[in-house]
Formats: C-alpha cells, structure tokens, sequence
C-alpha cells in the first residue's frame, strides 16, 4: 500500500506537467501566429522581420538538432525491446506472432487509409510556389546533411536491397531509417530467440538505453512552446491568413482517416474475425474510451483497459495482458496515420511532390515508426521531423501542427486504445487451445 500511495502521486504529477505542457504549446502556437500574422500584414517587407525570422529560424534550428540527435537511438532501443519482449513468455509465443502479424496489417490498413484520403482531398495544396520554394530552399540549407543524403536514395530495386544494411553503424551515420529498422527488427527477433542469461542482460541494457532516450527527449521537448513559437511566427510572417485556411484542412482530413479507421475498419475486423457485434463492443468499451480521450495517453489508459478486457468483454487474461501491454507501443494505428497524414499534408503545403515510391516509403517509416514512437507529449514529432527530411520536406514544417496537437492527440490515442481492445479481442478469438484457468473471473 506504500508503495502504491507513492507511484500514483507521481504518476499524477507527470500526467500534470504533461497537460501543462500541451497548453503552453498552444499558447505558443497561438502567440507565435498571430504575431506572425500581424508582421505580415503590418511590416511586410521591412528589414527587421527579415532579421527576426533569421534568429527565429536559428532558435528552431536547435531545437530540431536535438530531436535528430536522439531519434535514431530511440527507434533502435524501442524497437529491439517491442519485438523482443513479444516472445519473451513460453505460453505467449503463439499470441505473440499472431499479434505481431495482426499489428503489422492494421497498420498497413491504417496508413494507406491516411494516405488516400490525404492525397484524395489535398489539404495542403494551393499555397504560393514562389513562397513554397524559399522555404524549401531555407529548409534544406538547415536541415544540412540529412536532405541530402535523403534526395541520393536510391531507387527501384536498389531501394528495396538498401532496406537491408550491410553496415549498421554507417546506417546510423546516414540517418538511413528503413535500414535502421530493419536491423532493430531483425535483432529483436534473434533476441526473443535465444534466451539465456546473457540476452537478458543485454535487453536490459537496450531497455536503459530506450529509458535514457525517452527521458532526454522528455526534457527536449519542454522546449517544444519555444521552437513553436519560432516556427509559427516564420511560417505566418510569410503565409499569412492562408496558414489558418490550410491548417482547418489538415484537422479535418486526419479526423476524416481517424473515423474511417475507428467506424469502418475495427468494426468489420470484429465482425468478420472475432464475431463479436461492433455496436456491441463500442458499448462495453466506453469506459477505455472517455479514459483514453480525456488522458491523451495509452500508458495511464492501460489499467483501464485491462479491466474492460476482462469485466467486458471477458477476454483470458493472459492474452489479454500480453496483447494490451505490447500494443500500448507497437500497436499504434492512430499514431501511424497521423505521422502518414502530417508528411504528405507539409509536403503538399511546400510544394513537393512526392513520387507513389515515395509516398510507399513514407508508409513503410510510419508503420515501423509508430511500433518505436515514445510516449511522451508530441512523442510522434521525431519520427516525422526525420521522415520530411528524408523526402526532402523543411523539418521545421512540423511547427504548423503541434500547436493542434492536443486535440489530435486526444483523438489519436483514443484510436491507440481502441485498437489495442480490438486486437485482444481478434487474438483471443483465434486461440483454440486456452487453458481451463482463463476465465474471465
């Protein structure tokens, strides 16, 4: 009981700070693009805005820096754990691939929904290509080496034999995400393997590495209402109203991916997989729901969500428990189709135009991206800052969404914890050989 009147204090303290956090990031947000706003009408074409956005972009500079430096190590640590924590119990190992399998495919769904519905409805089309090439231009030159080594991807076949890297290091050196994955993928997979002493003490240390980057990026991000501020100021300076036209649009097409996944997807996987009634479900669901919607976050959801998989829905509890604990990391379809939805929309704000390899790509870091995505506020921003970079896209693009992020974020992970419900309840369904002693009591 101590202990426990211990961790939940903290556990309070965090989600907090977390909430306060959000709002001085839509402060920032705001503050920023009004007074961008007001610079562009008010002093267009006066010396000083021209210097301001100078330093301002240096500020954001920093502040991108930052979130590079650390990405790699997260997605790396993260993923390596995520799979091979998977196989980790004897009794689960069935359940595990089933729902690596399961993850894997509604994702993809997720992500190519996002990505049609984006390029159907074009939100971020129709901006000024002059004003989109200058800040294509100023993105790449501060971006440096990771556009270009972005624009000298390979191609065709040689695109698919890159995935697979013949040095891991110089992988990392590059910033060759998919490479980088691909080893994370295939050494977790040997991880869950092979299971002796020594592995375990070296997931342990993966797991420190993997605690010590999503510590370092909680710290980074406290910066995130600054570098909003910067960001939007530069981007009002020079879009003007068009900003807040363009800005509606692309809330309205990731609500739009969000509901089609939730209302239309989930309900024919239960339907078709588990038999079990959507109406049915939604309704002994609601209470991981309001938890997920109101918290904006899968981890403090989680207890809930046992407890409707077991009381509710009546799920074993040790499918349960290994198909929820998993998925509040690697089975994040919101999150997938908020990072798919994010890359094409700044693409189409700057004006670049991305080839269907591309965009097959772009799903592809998104899917894998959202298995090694931290949970922490704008935890989703690395990953995409790295995959714009990757196509060519400024990074610093990334400022037109977060000051909305809390709306999406609520809507996102109430998707995140919906899903997760969804694939105990598919992986419960195909499992014939459940013990006597999984009763839902």
């Amino acid at each position: 009981m101590a202990e426990a009147s211990i961790v939940m204090p903290a556990q309070g303290h965090e989600e907090a700070r977390a909430r306060r956090l959000q709002w001085r990031m839509l402060v920032g947000f705001v503050v920023g693009l009004l007074a961008g706003l007001a610079a562009h009408y008010g002093a267009a074409g006066q010396p000083w805005v021209d210097e301001v956005i100078f330093y301002l972009g240096k500020v954001g500079d920093i502040f991108l820096r930052l979130l590079f430096m650390l990405v790699i190590p997260l997605l790396v640590s993260a993923l390596i754990v995520g799979v091979a924590e998977m196989g980790e119990m004897r009794a689960l190992k069935t359940v595990g691939l089933r729902t690596l399998i399961y993850t894997i495919v509604v994702s993809s769904i997720a992500v190519v929904i996002s990505l049609l519905v984006v390029n159907l409805l074009q939100p971020g089309a129709g901006v000024d290509p002059e004003v989109a090439r200058s800040l294509i231009a100023d993105g790449a030159e501060r971006a440096g080496s990771i556009i270009q080594t972005s624009r000298e991807a390979k191609a065709g076949a040689d695109a698919i034999v890159a995935i697979v890297p013949n040095n891991f290091f110089l992988a990392m050196s590059q910033n060759d995400v998919l490479a980088v994955m691909f080893f994370a993928l295939f050494f977790g997979i040997g991880l869950m393997m092979v299971q002796t002493p020594q592995t375990q003490a070296l997931k342990t240390a993966i797991e420190g590495v993997f605690e010590v980057a999503m510590k370092l990026i909680g710290l980074v991000i406290r910066l995130a209402p600054i570098a909003i501020f910067c960001f939007m100021f530069n981007l009002g300076a020079q879009f003007g109203v068009d900003l807040l036209v363009r800005l509606s649009a692309f809330v309205g097409v990731v609500l739009l991916a969000l509901g089609l996944q939730m209302f239309v997807v989930f309900p024919i996987l239960l339907k078709t997989l588990a038999g079990k009634s959507p109406i049915a479900f939604f309704r002994e669901t609601q209470e991981a729901t309001v938890m997920a919607f109101s918290t904006a976050s899968s981890n403090a959801t989680l207890p809930t969500a046992l407890r409707v998989a077991r009381n509710q829905l009546h799920l074993p509890d040790r499918v349960a428990r290994f198909v929820l604990t998993i998925g509040a990391t690697a089975n994040q379809n919101g999150t997938a189709m908020f990072e798919g939805v994010t890359v094409i929309f700044l693409a189409q704000f700057f004006g670049v135009d991305l080839t269907l390899q591309q965009q097959i790509m772009v799903m592809a870091v998104c899917i894998l991206g959202g298995i090694g995505t931290a949970g922490v506020p704008a935890g989703s921003l690395p990953v995409i800052a790295l995959i714009l970079a990757m196509v060519g896209v400024p990074p610093a693009g990334i400022g037109l969404v977060l000051g909305v992020d809390r709306f999406l974020d609520m809507c996102r992970t109430t998707l995140n914890v919906i899903g997760d419900l969804v694939a105990a309840t598919v992986v419960s369904a195909g499992i014939d050989d459940r013990p006597e002693g999984d009763s839902p009591g």
